[in-house]
């Protein structure tokens, strides 16, 4: 049987299929809104800040047939499984950051650990981290969170029936979707890495640009998802296929789906520049970090006062906060569900103002002399996915979702086709030692059955006078609060348009290396700017990974949406 069906077909034809599929409805018919009416409209239109175009149109299907955020968000999750498949995903995990009818509510569908999973399971009889294994192949994967959290989020607050947010997705997997010249790249790019050592090529090694992409096996499982809810995945024939795949090849047994749940949390709030923030907490590291940049700069108003924006001395600014929240971030965070995380300490004003006290304004902080404030970290890898949306009613929906490196594992189960995550790669496989980006994970971060890895997802909203203003997210592994720290700083210290505000050049400092500045390829730190920031003291690096904040902004009554310039999103205003 071939793995792979595809059929050449030009950009028009598919562009009039896609209009039609738009106007007409994915599935033969639409079935009746299952749940109670909206109340009256808030704002002049809903909007979306997405991945793709694909899901973008998902969300706009959604949207006329009467859904709201929640319902477009599950749509554009599903659809993004199947036309963003390099990160996208059922096969993988997230956060989702809600505010529906006046009130904050955070979902955690993170992966999690399988049971027979091990603190020295990466390691070997040296106790020496075996190169790859928590990277590629079966034995990277963790059991994935995304159909639960999808199932939970839209059969608590989601307006119709669940068939129906699933039909945009079945119809890309059913009839395919034109393949993009990213897409191809990231594809190449991750079948080398691969090198043979998993059934990736089998599935995606023939895929072409411009010709359309086909995944059968794909949609026949969300079908069955579509008809049977969350349980197939866990307890069905899905679950079936995607233990079988791992038998002799990994660690995730029927047992570890059935077992799987994806837990409502208490998300981060915080008070900033008269903004009410909510955003992820614990196992995401995100949603600290960003409270403890917010208002570490806050702190440091005289020295941030006349700072032009990305200046020298801007940048050693916030290179010097951004060290100290990552000081924390490796000795406190972890999955609160295994360890008591002290988030309140970690957010406290008059501790983050101690904190922010020891920046040195005129030189780098020795990195030696930099310790977790209360008494650094494994980051995941930076190839996720962010999607934002607002609805007429008011209602927003940020979440973050991942299957970790590009493609994840490599793995993609037999007669599902779906692909896996390496999620197991974002915990600690030896605490206190240096990863490859020369950051230290604690024990708070060990491997141990049933744990959730550590995060830097962050899906924030922002809400003022219970109103929402800002909705927004990234991908970008222990880059992702970072860039959304900056983004929003842009916006609302400097009073930027939204578009300029995402677009502006980003930069990142973690702690380790010491003194070390990275910058990105679309806006790079060069010429005279790279010599004065060095002049600082500071050592310039490049990286391949410059995020793709989604972000929706609300003035008064009207949403604004922008999608990052790096990547390929689009958004979609619908009236």
């Amino acid at each position: 049987m071939k793995l792979i069906d595809r059929t050449r077909i030009s950009a028009g034809t598919l562009a009039l299929v896609t209009l039609t599929a738009i106007s007409t409805g994915f599935l033969e018919a639409t079935p009746a809104l299952a749940k109670a009416p909206q109340q009256k409209p808030v704002l002049t239109a809903s909007a979306v800040a997405v991945a793709d175009r694909y899901a973008a149109d998902a969300a706009e299907q959604i949207f006329r047939e009467g859904g709201n955020a929640v319902d477009a968000a599950v749509a554009i999750a599903f659809t993004l499984a199947v036309t963003y498949p390099e990160a996208g995903n059922i096969g993988g995990g997230g956060f989702m950051t809600l505010y529906v009818d006046g009130k904050p509510y955070f979902l955690d569908f993170r992966e999690r650990a399988p049971l027979a999973a091990t603190r020295t399971m990466y390691l070997d009889e040296q106790g020496n981290v075996i190169k790859g294994k928590s990277l590629y192949g079966g034995y990277a994967v963790g059991v994935p969170g995304t159909v639960d959290g999808m199932w939970e989020a839209q059969r608590r607050f989601g307006k119709l029936k669940w068939k129906q947010v699933l039909a945009p997705a079945i119809h890309y997997a059913r009839d395919g979707f034109e393949v993009d010249e990213q897409l191809v790249k990231r594809r190449d790019d991750a079948s080398k890495q691969f090198d043979g050592k998993t059934n990736f090529d089998q599935y995606f090694g023939g895929m072409k640009q411009g010709e359309t992409f086909r995944q059968p096996e794909l949609a026949a499982v969300l079908t069955r998802i579509a008809n049977d809810g969350a349980k197939d995945f866990y307890n069905g024939r899905t679950a079936d296929l995607i233990a079988a795949s791992m038998k002799g090849n990994g660690l995730i047994t029927k047992r570890d789906l059935q077992d799987y749940k994806a837990v409502w949390r208490q998300p981060v709030e915080a008070k900033w520049n008269g903004y009410d923030v909510i955003t992820a907490p614990p196992p995401s590291s995100g949603g600290v970090g960003l409270v403890q940049l917010l208002k570490m700069k806050a702190d440091l108003a005289p020295q941030f006062k006349d700072v032009p924006l990305n200046s020298p001395q801007y940048i050693h600014l916030t290179a010097e906060i951004e060290k100290r929240v990552f000081a924390d971030r490796a000795q406190y965070l972890g999955d609160p569900d295994f360890y008591k995380v002290p988030v309140a300490q970690l957010t406290d004003d008059a501790y983050l103002a101690k904190r922010a006290a020891e920046v040195d304004p005129d030189k780098p902080s020795d990195t030696k002399s930099v310790q977790p404030g209360l008494g650094t970290s494994m980051p995941e890898k930076a190839e996720t996915t962010h999607f934002s949306v607002v609805d007429r009613w008011g209602n927003a929906v940020s979440s973050t979702y991942t299957i970790n490196g590009y493609f994840g594992s490599g793995v993609v189960v037999p007669g599902a086709g779906i692909v896996l995550n390496d999620e197991m790669d974002d915990f600690a496989s030896k605490p206190g030692v240096p990863n490859m980006f020369g950051v230290v994970g604690s024990d708070a971060n060990a491997i141990a059955p049933r744990k959730r890895p550590l995060s830097s997802m962050t899906p924030t909203i922002l809400t003022k006078d219970g109103k929402v203003a800002l909705v927004i997210g990234t991908p970008g592994g222990s880059r992702i609060f970072t860039s959304i720290f900056q983004v929003v700083n842009n916006l609302y210290d400097f009073d930027m348009p939204l578009k300029d505000a995402v677009g502006a050049m980003r930069f990142h400092h973690q702690l380790l290396p010491p003194n070390t500045i990275f910058w990105e390829p679309y806006q790079p730190i060069d010429g005279p700017l790279a010599k004065q920031v060095e002049a600082k003291g500071y050592v310039l690096k490049g990286q391949d990974f410059n995020g793709d904040i989604q972000a929706i902004r609300i003035d008064g009554d009207t949403p604004e949406a922008a999608a990052d310039p790096r990547g390929r999103g689009v958004t979609r205003i619908v009236q």
